[in-house]
């Protein structure tokens, strides 16, 4: 009985363990068939054009190392902030995922498109010439064609003055001063002594006396014509039969009395100046325009602009002459601009900001682009087309760009009419581009975005060989003079930027250019002329924003001179790149530090830059102060 108890018990046993082991190779199957739910979902939802690879980088799906869209060489194990710029990290996309399109080629989702906030437009072509539009400063200047100067004719004494002050407004014909003059007193007695000459030989038989009498009075009434007087002061004369003691004289034209030169009781010589009158009806508006700026305009341009005194009102006017040489400090010349000046309200000396139209004499019909579509750094431009037929997807391509006309550039080379390009969120494909590590604005070779961010310095010939050594002796003037304007942008100090520039002017009249010969004398007259251009807008710029705007194409040039000419004798130099600044379009400087300091924002983003590259470095630890 017991032993068919323990044989019963077996087997429920063995029953058990079978049926346990059958539910764990069910579920094991069971799970072995679901979707593993921790797989990259890029895996299952890689299109054709890599479309959930550029979705995963905009909406922050996928989760491996992150960095920044703006500082793609910031690499972190977990998500954050940009250490740079503050903005949020975004997760970067693993080799594996990487699209198969072309280099410069990507694909957007719909959702990545408007995470992006993407907007394209159509490239048009404009009917008729392209119309430029230069802003220009300049102030209210009188009319020099309508001053007029109220002068002593004859030597005398000032006995009477009708006008006391400048600004007085006087009338045409208004009396303005009496002098008494001997010379005059003596031309008035000769008149009367011919006229009663006249009276006595009027019965003489002799026809010769009473015509030469008669000449007589004619030759003394045109020589007190010729000493000032009016017809009717002579003919107030004849009337009295004796001469006036005093002569007034009267106001030669209407207007403002701007200049008094002499007060009552003073003596006179002959063509002494007493008063000075200008005419304000019309009045000159002297421009400062650029020599870049003097292809595009033209006498007989029209001209509009705005008086600081008189905000939000527009005055019109008319280029009638363009002076013929060239400040050679500020690489400026006089516009003038005639504008009728009704009511009086512009007064001399007032500043203005002038806005010229032109054509520039161009004919032809112009390719144009919106200003915030291509991407430009120094002489490259890219722009991002909307490729038809592939929803989303878009290519960079660089292009040749013309000049910028008022909200758009003209395009050279590069585009054709109709084809859509990205005017809106073409910076955020760019940053993506680089983040996968393919041809962008700011790495135009594919590579490491590390690497493109830092790369190593200039290979071969050493910046500035070739170049003679007593031309480089004098670059040190030139860049320190940089580095003050670069010092006072970024602290946001006006004053020291705009005497950095003055510095600036001077240092780079020193090198003597008949050092150089060739395409090199060449290159650094082109680089002279841009860099006095900039360094002049820096000097009459109204504030920052201009100063900062003049100082990226100031750059530039500099970035040119250090890697043609030397970086002048600098132990340690860098060119830095802020990619947010100007509208995301991105701008270079120098530095000598290896810590960033822009220039572009000032104390609202200090240490927002990267280094681009390294054109001097020092052997030992950064000494820079």
């Amino acid at each position: 009985m017991t032993s068919s108890r323990l044989k019963s018990r077996k087997t429920v046993s063995g029953l058990l363990v079978l049926i346990l082991l059958v539910a764990v190779f069910y579920l094991g199957y069971r799970v072995g068939n679901q979707p593993d739910s921790t797989a990259d979902p890029a895996a299952s939802h890689v299109h054709g054009a890599g479309l959930g690879t550029e979705e995963d980088i905009l909406s922050g799906a996928v989760s491996q190392t992150w960095t920044c869209s703006m500082h793609p060489q910031i690499r972190r194990p977990k998500p954050g902030k940009c250490p740079i710029c503050a903005m949020d990290l975004i997760p970067v996309v693993s080799g594996k995922n990487a699209s198969p399109e072309g280099p410069r080629r990507i694909t957007l989702s719909e959702k990545a498109r408007k995470l992006a906030a993407i907007r394209t437009e159509a490239v048009s072509r404009q009917a008729g010439p392209a119309v430029m539009e230069i802003r220009v400063p300049g102030r209210v200047d009188f009319d020099e064609t309508r001053l007029g100067h109220i002068t002593a004719w004859v030597s005398g004494r000032i006995e009477k003055m009708y006008v006391n002050f400048t600004g007085t407004v006087v009338k045409k014909g208004e009396p303005m001063v009496e002098i008494y003059s001997p010379e005059l007193y003596t031309a008035q007695e000769e008149l009367l002594q011919a006229e009663k000459a006249v009276e006595a030989l009027a019965g003489s038989d002799s026809e010769n006396m009473r015509n030469m009498a008669r000449q007589t009075v004619r030759a003394v009434r045109e020589k007190l014509r010729l000493l000032g007087l009016t017809e009717s002061q002579i003919r107030e004369i004849e009337s009295r039969e004796e001469p006036l003691e005093t002569i007034t004289i009267h106001a030669p034209m209407g207007g403002v009395v701007i200049q008094k030169d002499i007060s009552e009781g003073m003596y006179v010589k002959t063509g002494s100046r007493i008063y000075t009158i200008a005419d304000l009806s019309t009045v000159w508006v002297m421009l400062d325009a650029y020599e870049s700026d003097l292809a595009w305009i033209r006498v007989g341009h029209p001209v509009t602009f705005e008086a600081e005194a008189y905000p939000g009102r527009t005055f019109q006017g008319t280029v009638t002459f363009i002076h013929p040489t060239i400040d050679k400090e500020t690489r400026t010349t006089k516009v003038h601009v005639e504008v009728p000046n009704r009511g009086g309200r512009l007064m001399p000396e007032m500043l203005v900001h002038g806005k010229v139209k032109s054509d520039g004499g161009k004919t032809s019909e112009s390719l144009v682009i919106p200003a915030s579509a291509p991407l430009i750094t120094g002489k490259r431009a890219v722009v991002y087309v909307a490729l038809p037929g592939g929803e989303g997807t878009f290519e960079g391509r660089e292009i040749e760009l013309g000049p910028r006309v008022g909200d758009f550039y003209v395009v050279r080379t590069g585009l054709e009419e109709g084809e859509r390009i990205v005017t809106h969120g073409n910076f955020k494909i760019d940053s993506a581009l680089q983040i996968l590590a393919r041809p962008s604005m700011m790495s135009p070779d594919a590579g490491d975005p590390a690497e493109a961010a830092f790369p190593s310095p200039v290979a071969g010939a050493s910046p500035g060989a070739g170049i003679p050594g007593k031309f480089q002796e004098k670059l040190p003037g030139i860049f320190n003079t940089y580095f003050r304007i670069h010092h006072g942008l970024s602290r946001d100090d006006m004053a020291e930027a705009r005497t950095g520039a003055k510095d600036f002017l001077k240092a780079v009249e020193a090198p003597d250019m008949n050092l150089l010969k060739g395409d090199i004398h060449w290159a650094w007259m082109q680089e002279l002329s841009i860099l006095q251009k900039k360094a002049a807008e820096i000097v009459k710029a109204e504030g920052l924003i201009q100063a900062r705007t003049a100082f990226q194409l100031l750059s530039e040039s500099m970035i040119r001179v250090a890697k043609q000419f030397g970086p002048g004798n600098l132990d340690a130099l860098y060119t830095y790149h802020c990619p947010m600044a100007f509208d995301n379009r991105g701008a270079d400087w120098l530095q000598v530090k290896r810590e960033a300091e822009n220039p572009y924002f000032g104390s609202a983003m200090f240490a927002c830059g990267e280094i681009t590259q390294t054109l001097a470095q020092n052997k030992g630890p950064d000494k820079s102060p």
